[in-house]
């Protein structure tokens, strides 16, 4: 890191950390008892509707970082969440574009907050980019239909940019793009080194010209130059990186580089990238992406791990979390494909373990939040059941609900994955179709339910002036 990269972070970090002052949280452990829940509603209603219309008065802003937590408009969020990652492709179909709108409107119904998406589609089917820099123009028009719905319902996306594996192209599209330029690669990970392989990335995330050029290639009119932190959304008018809707930029889906169990080639790429996108756009937040899986810089740590793969596949959780430019941690959780297919209590007692593990890395170590940006359970398990799932579920709220409770690092969690009716042909066995899941979708309400109380009620600004304007301690009966 060069002195100008340290001067460039230290400036950043001015910015995203004015609000400095820690909240004091003392909640009781009342989390299960839907009397005691409703009744508290109750009582909180008038104190409850003011803070919500003066929420709705608010303007649509961006979500910061203040030491371990988020903030926005110096008021508390925490995320309840989920993933539907094909938002883009759908909307680029007429037949299918009205799908977006409905899972955006069934997952605001239940209180669900973020969503995590591609952005990217990487020389596949209806691609978003042909090739290096040549994008298509009615697909980008698509992408921009994503965030403007998504802004409709109140939904803030976390934007992924590349895959590390071959849906929708990603990393594995990058590198035969890179032997069809002569480039002579052989390894799949020489995306994360190859100096071209990373100007492609590069330029999916900047404008590389200017004024833009209009491409016609192979029957579609294509645009070189504009890319995605640059976009203006022909639907909203606004440019991707002044846009609140968009919570945050996801370096890379699940990234891995088994080719250097060290670390060293992907802490290198990460630190690249990280400063890259925020010299592009400072005002959002960054994260890389990570499973979650604990390396060589922590042999403490990886009995934490799944199974002994997972620290031999370049990925280092607390080191690589460790770079300017980072803002949050994301860790995944999948007990059935990394422990055991068959259905287990041994899938409950790893998830405790394994999300706890990771709140306290994020407090003790990285002073950041942690979002558990996927986790959920196959109905192609053997011995699934939909209790089983329930009980999952329940076990990540309940492991966030104890972190907010104690003022934690726990930022929240985005189950994998939400469909709406009709679409269960994409279903990899994971699909939570709300409308025909009663129980699960009762669960995600009532945990939106919680968090949504306590992101309206207990205010940054406030502290403890809560207790003055209220005449008690509403932490303690949340």
């Amino acid at each position: 890191m060069d002195i100008h990269k340290t001067i460039f972070f230290m400036a950043i970090l001015l910015i995203y950390n004015h609000h400095t002052n820690s909240l004091s949280l003392g909640l009781n452990q009342d989390q299960d008892s839907d009397t005691t829940l409703e009744r508290k509603n109750n009582h909180f209603s008038k104190d409850r509707i003011d803070d919500m219309d003066e929420m709705e008065d608010d303007s649509w802003e961006m979500v910061k970082k203040s030491g371990n937590q988020f903030v926005v408009d110096d008021q508390p969020f925490y995320v309840n969440g989920f993933n539907t990652y094909w938002l883009m492709v759908f909307a680029a179909d007429d037949s299918t574009r009205g799908k977006v709108t409905e899972v955006f409107q069934q997952a605001s119904a239940v209180g669900l907050t973020v969503c995590r998406t591609w952005a990217f589609n990487d020389g596949q089917w209806r691609a978003l980019q042909k090739k290096p820099s040549v994008y298509d123009e009615d697909v980008f028009k698509a992408l921009d239909f994503v965030v403007s719905e998504a802004k409709k319902f109140k939904i803030r996306l976390i934007l992924s940019l590349i895959n590390n594996w071959g849906g929708y192209g990603g990393k594995p599209q990058y590198v035969k793009w890179g032997n069809e330029a002569g480039l002579n690669l052989t390894n799949e990970d020489d995306f994360f080194s190859h100096p071209t392989l990373k100007s492609y990335y590069k330029s999916h995330v900047k404008a590389i010209c200017h004024p833009l050029e209009h491409l016609h290639y192979n029957g579609f009119t294509a645009i070189i130059g504009e890319t995605v932190l640059n976009r203006v959304n022909t639907v909203t008018n606004v440019t991707y990186k002044d846009d609140p809707t968009i919570f945050a930029w996801e370096l890379m889906n699940e990234p891995r580089c088994t080719s250097d169990p060290s670390g060293d080639t992907l802490q290198e790429w990460i630190e690249e990238m990280a400063y890259y996108v925020k010299t592009v756009d400072p005002k959002h937040l960054v994260e890389i992406g990570l499973e979650g899986f604990y390396g060589p810089s922590t042999p403490n740590k990886v009995q934490y791990n799944p199974n002994t793969y997972a620290q031999q596949v370049g990925t280092d959780f607390i080191r690589n979390h460790q770079i300017l430019g980072v803002d949050f941690a994301s860790v995944h959780v999948y007990a059935d494909s990394w422990i055991s297919p068959s259905i287990s209590d041994d899938h409950i007692s790893f998830t405790k373990s394994w999300m706890q593990s990771h709140i306290d890395d994020a407090e003790q170590y990285l002073g950041m939040p942690v979002v558990f940006s996927e986790f959920g359970v196959s109905a192609k398990d053997q011995g699934y059941n939909t209790s089983f799932r329930d009980n999952m579920i329940s076990t990540v709220y309940n492991t966030v609900l104890d972190s907010v409770r104690k003022g934690g690092s726990g930022g929240g969690s985005l189950v994998w994955q939400v469909f709406p009716d009709g679409t269960e042909y994409m279903d990899d066995g994971y699909a939570i179709v709300l409308s025909k899941s009663p129980s699960t979708s009762s669960i995600i309400s009532r945990h939106s339910t919680r968090l949504t109380l306590f992101n309206s009620l207990c205010k940054w600004k406030c502290r403890w002036g809560c207790k003055k304007k209220h005449g008690l301690d509403y932490h303690d009966d949340l």
